[in-house]
């Protein structure tokens, strides 16, 4: 089981992702970091443990409100060490750097544009999303395992930030039935007893953000896993 730290940018900053409802999320001030800048809260995650993977979504580029492009490249520059999963909606395939890997999420997809996929050559991780139990964007995408690759994320949008806890339903259902894709719980996770209970199921990767900002999941309990 690895912990993959969550970096959700809007309007410049970092902010707090509660239930899916992006329009409410509010600049990160946290006991693990008091400073929503980007720069300042990696280092905080990166004092917390010796993270090799971070997810970084950029809010404004998912709902068509700008970008941070600038500021990636920085953050990708800055630590080339490190491999960003990099979520800004709906994208084709270009060159990036080596530390890049994009997220494509099904939110951002319609039926008719997954004939792209296939332009990624499997370099990139699915995100499928869910709002309510309701599946958001190409529905073919949830059924249809030729267009995923080998990392799948099972995006409960709202459950994150709630600490309702993860859907283990659903990812036990996800990973019975693909039993070959590494699976990636998003959303809920609350406490290193939600991350035991997901890696027993057969759950290769947790997305957290709020149980890392709090402390309730720590760097030990993090390297036992």
């Amino acid at each position: 089981m690895k912990v993959i730290p969550v970096l959700d940018l809007k309007d410049g900053v970092v902010v707090h992702a509660r239930c899916g409802n992006r329009a409410l999320y509010q600049p990160i001030n946290t006991p693990l970091c008091a400073s929503a800048d980007v720069f300042l809260v990696l280092a905080a995650f990166l004092e917390l443990y010796p993270f090799d993977t971070f997810y970084l979504a950029d809010l404004n580029a998912i709902t068509g409100q700008g970008d941070h492009r600038a500021l990636i490249s920085e953050v990708l520059a800055k630590f080339p060490g490190i491999t960003f999963w990099v979520d800004c909606g709906y994208q084709r395939y270009q060159a990036h750097p080596t530390n890049y890997l994009p997220v494509l999420g099904s939110e951002c997809f319609s039926n008719t544009q997954l004939s792209e996929l296939a332009e990624f050559k499997n370099q990139f991780v699915l995100s499928l999303d869910f709002g309510n139990d309701v599946a958001l964007g190409a529905a073919d995408l949830f059924t249809d395992c030729r267009h995923w690759p080998e990392t799948v994320i099972i995006m409960t949008l709202a459950r994150v930030g709630s600490h309702q806890g993860a859907d283990c339903e659903k990812l036990a259902t996800y990973c019975q039935a693909y039993p070959n894709k590494k699976f990636v719980a998003a959303g809920g996770v609350r406490n290193i007893e939600d991350l035991l209970a997901l890696k027993k199921i057969g759950v290769k990767h947790a997305l957290l953000a709020s149980a890392l900002h709090s402390g309730a999941v720590k760097s030990d309990e993090i390297a036992k896993l």
